[in-house]
């Protein structure tokens, strides 16, 4: 810079505009870092994940105070692993019942002698616990006859026999599926409409079956409900029994079923259980399908058991179920579901009189052990509040 034409000191004038040249460029950058600061004091970063928690890698155990990843698949049960006593399962059911009809019939017949009045009190109080009205008139018709040839009996001892009567208990209501280790294995094949917890039921049959020694197949014959086959897969895993299936959606059931009692066959397993689909059962086609199963599955070894699982919350309209799959496929037992869904109870006999086939197992619930063979002493007794 020229500076000759200013008059004066020329060192001092120089070092006077470097000084004034240093204190400009010292203000631009305290206003540069003021603005900086402001701007980083609006900035949050990102939080820096503790140095204390570390991932661990795949397969390895979590740290302790997290909780572990759940399993897709639920492992096979531990050697030596049995299921509840069946006593203590019913014992959950009669105390539910006994709240239920029991009540009202405690209320009727604890006024002493039945007049007009309590026997119509009587009549309505067992239609609506879904005894029917045909199993309905039949249980009072006893009781009446009964009273009137012992005049002395307690009406309540009465129509306790007469339900235990109506109930059957020479019905054999045990699984035919011969021994364990038996030269010829057996086959369970078990139906349904949706809905209605037939997958859960083969699993917990299954189950049952292994805890009692024998080699168990099952075949997920549900090849149009969505991961019906999956679910079916993880009891399968769970109670530690291998399950033929197809990963192909809308598979033939029929065929899957034949690969199943081929494999159970070929293996040597004493018991096939066949899950099947259950769309809506006023569906000619399902009813078709249904009956292809059962003849196809006959060729290979004819089924000694076919279950009907009926929802016992769903009372008469189980009856209509029941007639149209009776029609379709020669039924040997019925197995009652959803049972600590309702306090009724009366579904066990107007069924088991309509199909004149035996209630052999009822179920109590999602757990695990939530199924138990059906005893007819009991079940009266729970009915009665006894």
């Amino acid at each position: 810079m020229d500076i000759s034409w200013i008059p004066g000191d020329q060192d001092a004038i120089v070092a006077a505009i470097a000084g004034v040249a240093i204190l400009v460029a010292g203000a631009a950058v305290f206003v540069t870092k003021s603005r900086d600061r402001r701007d980083l004091d609006k900035f949050t970063p990102p939080a820096k994940p503790s140095d204390d928690v570390t991932t661990p890698p795949a397969g390895a155990e979590a740290p302790s105070g997290t909780a572990p990843a759940q399993p897709d698949v639920q492992p096979p049960a531990p050697k030596g692993d049995r299921p509840e006593d069946p006593d203590a399962r019913f014992a959950r059911l009669r105390s539910r019942l006994g709240g239920g009809l029991g009540a009202g019939l405690l209320s009727i017949f604890g006024r002493g002698k039945l007049d007009a009045n309590a026997w119509d009190e009587l009549e309505e109080t067992l239609l609506l616990a879904d005894v029917g009205p045909a199993a309905t008139d039949d249980i009072l018709a006893a009781l009446k006859t009964r009273l009137t040839r012992e005049p002395d009996v307690e009406p309540k001892r009465a129509l306790h026999d007469a339900l235990l009567d109506i109930v059957d208990p020479t019905l054999d209501r045990s699984l035919s599926l011969g021994t364990p280790g038996a030269a010829e294995g057996t086959t369970a094949i078990v139906v349904g409409v949706n809905g209605v917890g037939k997958t859960t039921t083969v699993g917990k049959i299954a189950r049952v079956l292994v805890a009692e020694d024998y080699s168990v197949v099952l075949g997920a014959a549900d090849t149009f409900r969505a991961a019906a086959a999956d679910q079916l897969e993880t009891w399968g895993s769970r109670v530690g029994v291998p399950v033929v299936r197809s990963h192909k959606e809308g598979a033939d059931p029929a065929s899957v079923a034949f690969e199943a009692a081929d494999k159970t066959r070929t293996d040597g397993a004493d018991v096939l259980l066949v899950d099947t689909a259950g769309r809506l059962q006023n569906k000619a086609g399902l009813m078709d399908e249904l009956g292809k199963i059962v003849r196809v599955v006959s060729k290979v070894r004819p089924p000694s058991e076919v279950l009907l699982v009926l929802d016992a919350t769903t009372g008469q309209n189980g009856l209509s179920q029941a007639r149209i799959f009776g029609e379709v496929a020669p039924l040997t037992g019925i197995i009652l579901t959803k049972m600590d869904g309702t306090a009724k109870g009366g579904i066990v006999i107007a069924v088991q009189r309509e199909l004149g086939v035996p209630v052999k197992f009822l179920g109590l619930g999602e757990g695990v052990d939530d199924l138990a063979p059906f005893d007819p002493q009991q079940f009266v007794d729970g009915l009665l509040g006894e």
